[in-house]
């Protein structure tokens, strides 16, 4: 086996020649498949409507504006999640409260996130962590009875449902992310979903500097006017045809995805020292998570056998320096988190992943569990 790499881009020589012709043409910005892309983003998660953004950090900051969340407010975040999740509430002034997870999944749940509820919550940000959906249902239920806002991290999740609804849709948005190792990529990319209609004309306007018009709405060329203060989170045309076309074909990627990890299920599921969530068609699959002992050890031996592998993530945000000493906060906040942190890792798992490369990354695992 020559090496095996940690992801691949699902890029076809059609969609580069689509680029390039976008490029050719001199139009650059929001254009034809700017539109196509919503469009088709919408038909896919089945969501009223949706706002591509320059990444899924941009969206989840537009939307937490988009909730009002200011100086004052706490938002509670799980505390196992990348830190765009609790820098987007930081951006706002309001403070970011790390909520512990589950240690096998990753996710948090409504039991860690009812120990940090106090009366200045206003907000929760739910993350479902390598594509597994969270306890959407009743974590919705609680923050409506509540009156929290609730938005969806879905960076991990594009494909992922909970009772056939897909993720993103529970919250008043859904965040998604089209980052190089995820499972559609526009180079560096996000989008928001939502079916509220004044969260979407706010989102709208946030993300091309609080202009009231886009250049189709515009009477006049120049002549609009800035009703807030706004960002500047558009995705590109180039961008967008990328990610509209990889779309398009994401339905019998998704379904090889679930194969791959289906497969991993079977191979691992003896496997001594190491645990992983059950096999869910709900799951998208962004990844196949492991947990196991002596992760050090176990990295170094699938490097050494060229198998590249990630970790999802290597510290809970409540370590980290930043929030840490803003915040105060003890060694060990989150007691399932720093057991995740240091336990994870992220096998691969994408459309041009072959049986015998799962084959073999399972053979060195097995190997090195009899060790």
């Amino acid at each position: 086996m020559k090496k095996v790499e940690f992801s691949k881009q699902n890029i076809l020589p059609l969609d580069i020649k689509e680029v390039s012709k976008i490029i050719k043409s001199g139009w650059l910005t929001h254009g034809k498949y700017t539109d196509l892309f919503e469009k088709e983003l919408r038909k896919y998660t089945k969501a009223k409507y949706s706002i591509l953004v320059s990444s899924c950090t941009a969206g989840l900051h537009l939307s937490c504006l988009a909730m009002g969340f200011k100086k004052g407010d706490e938002i509670i975040v799980p505390d196992m999640t990348h830190t765009a999740t609790a820098h987007a509430v930081e951006y706002t002034g309001a403070k970011a409260v790390f909520a512990d997870v589950d240690p096998i999944t990753g996710n948090t749940n409504l039991n860690y996130i009812k120990r940090k509820i106090t009366n200045k919550t206003k907000g929760i940000i739910l993350v479902h962590m390598s594509g597994i959906p969270c306890q959407i249902e009743e974590i919705t239920k609680f923050c409506r009875a509540k009156r929290i806002k609730l938005i969806e991290d879905c960076a991990h999740a594009l494909g992922s449902t909970y009772k056939r609804k897909h993720v993103g849709n529970y919250g008043q948005t859904g965040c998604f992310s089209f980052y190089p190792t995820k499972q559609i990529t526009t180079g560096e990319g996000g989008a928001v979903i939502t079916n509220d209609k004044q969260i979407f004309l706010k989102i709208k306007r946030l993300k091309a500097f609080g202009i009231d018009k886009d250049l189709k709405e515009r009477k006049k060329a120049g002549v609009y006017d800035v009703k807030s203060l706004g960002y500047n989170y558009r995705m590109t045309d180039f961008q967008a045809a990328l990610g509209f076309l990889q779309l398009k074909r994401y339905k019998k990627n998704l379904i090889k995805r679930k194969k791959i990890a289906k497969k991993f299920n079977k191979l691992l599921i003896k496997t001594k020292n190491i645990k992983f969530p059950k096999y869910s068609n709900d799951n998208s699959y962004f990844i196949f998570p492991i947990l196991c002992k002596n992760r050090d050890n176990v990295l170094k031996f699938l490097k050494k056998n060229k198998i590249f592998t990630s970790i999802h993530y290597a510290t809970p945000l409540s370590k980290m320096s930043f929030y840490k000493k803003k915040y105060k906060l003890k060694l060990n906040l989150n007691k399932n988190s720093s057991i995740y942190a240091k336990s994870n890792i992220s096998l691969p798992n994408y459309p041009k992943l072959s049986n015998l490369e799962v084959e073999y990354i399972c053979s060195k695992i097995n190997q090195l569990s009899k060790k």
